[in-house]
């Protein structure tokens, strides 16, 4: 065998040693498992008014986009799209992207410049990581950036780094929901400490949106941080809107920046117009939606009482993730393993999708699940722990 395919064979055999060995499910459509690790928290990805817009815009337009935004890529679709969610969001533009990595990794490189310094929550999602290590690659200009790891939710810490570096440009970057452990940001204090330093806030919404805020406008919103100056909001449409793409929203001029030079935005194949408008009727549903919420808050609180009776380490969620403990990778697996063998779907987290190491399994409320359903499938995993 070459060299470099033995090294990766024994890497793979290193990683099934440690219980992080992953593969592909692939699901049928009429798949019977009781899903609680999708992220289609509102059940909309199925809602007929979603479909019947999107079956419109596919015979209008074709299965792909079939260029760039820049090129032949953008439709009335998109453009609709993007001014529902500038309005929710309470920002003067959007930009709509094909996947929200793609939107995190535009959003962070947007907004550094020379010297920038980084303040990213520990435990923020990959996109955003990678964002960060992106911009401190050094571009043109932009080069001598800096990414500081900050402790999860710890607003004290980066208001006294933020201080020791007064007039540096600097970025806070955090997520609203923690896609991990469900928790929420401290926004409010965040923002605070960003804007007594002259630093911008970056806010990954993507766990929120749809889910809390006045019309399910997310963490932002309901922070009463909307339009708010210095705020950039980022989100993925695959979850609340049962969708795909994500998005960045702020101000006209940072909308500017990355058509002209954001190479995520220009350099990708747009957003199928049929997603996009389906994700535009999915929007509307979404706005009107609170008795979708309620639900789904109720299920969560609901699941994590039920957890915690049964002896389980479980954290607090503020919407629809809800995250527990297990006590090694190998083990979350085979917890995971016996749970779908017994017809319900978790997410199984292990090291490296988890920023302090710790393995969990992750539910995701989702209020298309059958309220019967969703209690026999609690039942199951609290009867398949370890």
């Amino acid at each position: 065998m070459v060299e470099w395919l033995f090294a990766l064979e024994e890497e793979a055999a290193a990683r099934q040693a440690a219980g992080l060995r992953r593969e592909l499910l692939p699901r049928d459509p009429g798949d019977p498992v009781v899903d609680l690790a999708g992220n289609d928290y509102l059940g909309l990805s199925r809602h007929p008014e979603v479909i019947a817009a999107a079956a419109r815009a596919l015979a209008d337009f074709g299965l792909g986009a079939t260029g760039s935004r820049l090129v032949r890529g953008s439709t009335a679709a998109h453009r609709d799209l993007e001014a529902g969610l500038a309005a929710l969001l309470g920002a003067e533009s959007a930009l709509v992207y094909s996947s929200g990595y793609l939107a995190n990794l535009g959003a962070v490189r947007a907004l550094v410049r020379r010297g920038t310094l980084l303040v990213s929550d520990a435990h923020n999602h990959a996109s955003l990581v990678d964002g960060c290590r992106l911009a401190c690659a050094g571009r043109a200009g932009r080069e001598g950036a800096e990414t500081l790891v900050a402790p999860h939710k710890d607003p004290d810490f980066v208001r006294r780094e933020l201080s020791r570096h007064p007039g540096r440009p600097a970025v806070v970057v955090t997520e609203s929901i923690f896609s991990v452990d469900g928790d929420l940001a401290p926004l409010p204090e965040l923002y605070e400490a960003a804007r007594a330093h002259g630093a911008l806030l970056l806010v990954d919404d993507a766990h929120a949106l749809g889910v809390i805020g006045p019309s399910g406008a997310g963490g932002v919103a309901a922070a009463g941080l909307s339009g708010a100056p210095g705020l950039v909001v980022t989100a993925t449409l695959s979850k609340s809107l049962g969708a795909a793409g994500g998005v960045v929203a702020g101000p006209r001029q940072l909308h500017r920046e990355l058509l002209d030079t954001g190479r995520t935005f220009i350099f990708d194949t747009a957003l199928p117009p049929a997603v996009a408008a389906g994700a535009r009727a999915a929007l509307r549903l979404l706005e009107s939606g609170d008795d979708l919420r309620a639900d789904l808050h109720a299920r969560a609180r609901r699941a994590v009482d039920r957890l915690r009776a049964g002896g389980l380490e479980v954290s607090e969620p503020a919407g629809g993730v809800v995250s527990i403990a297990a006590p090694s990778p190998d083990e979350a697996l085979a917890w995971a393993t016996a749970c779908r063998g017994r017809g319900v779907a978790v997410g199984c987290f292990r090291p490296p999708s988890t920023p302090d190491g710790r393995a969990r399994l992750r539910l995701t409320i989702g209020v298309g699940v059958p309220a019967a359903d969703f209690d026999h499938a609690v039942d199951i995993i609290l009867k398949e722990r370890p």
